[in-house]
């Protein structure tokens, strides 16, 4: 989050004009101590204000270089099948970004490979706006099985393209705000839809992994039950320039190193220093 200095350049001019205030004249040989006083004292609560440093995590430089360096082989799922590349680079624009907003939807709680291949599928299916919703319910769900919910998830993507047809102009929405209005969009998936289809960062996006990741290196203040408070957390610190590539690096690094359960703290670069870490050096306790 970008947060705006509170120190603001002195005006010359205000500033002479106090001074010379303040300054007993020769007419005036009785000065005013008073006045000047209860300036200073006014001056007092921003100075303390400004003074206050905001809440960033401990090594969090260290911690993220490294992690930077473990994911920079590319080596995970999400790199070769995440939901940034089951589009149809070969289709118009607009088509791309309809199939970037159906694979986000498919993606909730489901693993790259099988959300990757069940868009193959549907691609292969003629995927379009129009192919949605001419298609029986049965046949998307076999196209789109064994993706976790997929009736569930069928059942939105029909009243997505309802709703995209009838007030997006068969486009997707260009908001955060437009996006989470359709059925089975939340935050995380707005996020990405921005960043991939409209090129725009709007957030950090919050999965399970980065949910899980961000709790064990202690990015948060305290704890964080829902993604959508670790979204908040880490967006009230981190520089914006890393929000962008934040859900990649640690989607992979979750599926990779710091997985859900045992993770392999011996392989991890941050081994010593993380605070959740089950294998650090002897020496460096």
């Amino acid at each position: 989050m970008i947060t705006r200095s509170k120190y603001f350049p002195v005006n010359e001019d205000k500033a002479s004009s106090l001074s010379v205030e303040d300054e007993p004249s020769k007419e005036d040989p009785q000065p005013k101590p008073k006045k000047a006083r209860k300036k200073h004292v006014e001056e007092k609560p921003e100075k303390r204000e400004d003074s206050q440093s905001k809440w960033e995590p401990k090594n969090w430089q260290v911690l993220f270089e490294n992690i930077k360096k473990m994911r920079s082989g590319a080596d995970a799922p999400v790199d070769t099948m995440g939901c940034d590349r089951c589009h149809d680079r070969e289709a118009p624009v607009k088509e791309q970004r309809f199939q970037t907003l159906v694979a986000l939807m498919l993606s909730s709680q489901t693993r790259d490979e099988v959300n990757n291949a069940a868009c193959i599928r549907l691609r292969n299916a003629g995927l379009s706006l129009d192919m949605i919703l001419s298609t029986q319910t049965e046949e998307l769900e076999q196209l789109i099985k064994p993706v976790s919910f997929y009736r569930n998830k069928v059942k939105y993507l029909k009243r997505t393209c309802e709703i995209l047809k009838k007030e997006f102009d068969g486009d997707i929405p260009d908001s955060v705000e437009g996006l989470c209005s359709l059925p089975g969009v939340g935050p995380k998936m707005a996020h990405l839809v921005m960043q991939v289809a409209w090129d725009q960062v709007t957030g950090i996006a919050v999965d399970t992994h980065v949910h899980r990741i961000s709790n064990r290196l202690k990015f948060v203040p305290k704890p964080t039950k829902e993604p959508v408070q670790t979204e908040k957390d880490l967006e009230d610190w981190m520089p914006t320039h890393l929000w962008k590539d934040y859900n990649t690096m640690l989607v992979g690094f979750g599926q990779t190193i710091c997985t859900p359960i045992n993770p392999k703290c011996s392989l991890c670069l941050n081994k010593n220093i993380c605070p959740s870490s089950t294998d650090k050096d002897k020496k460096a306790r």
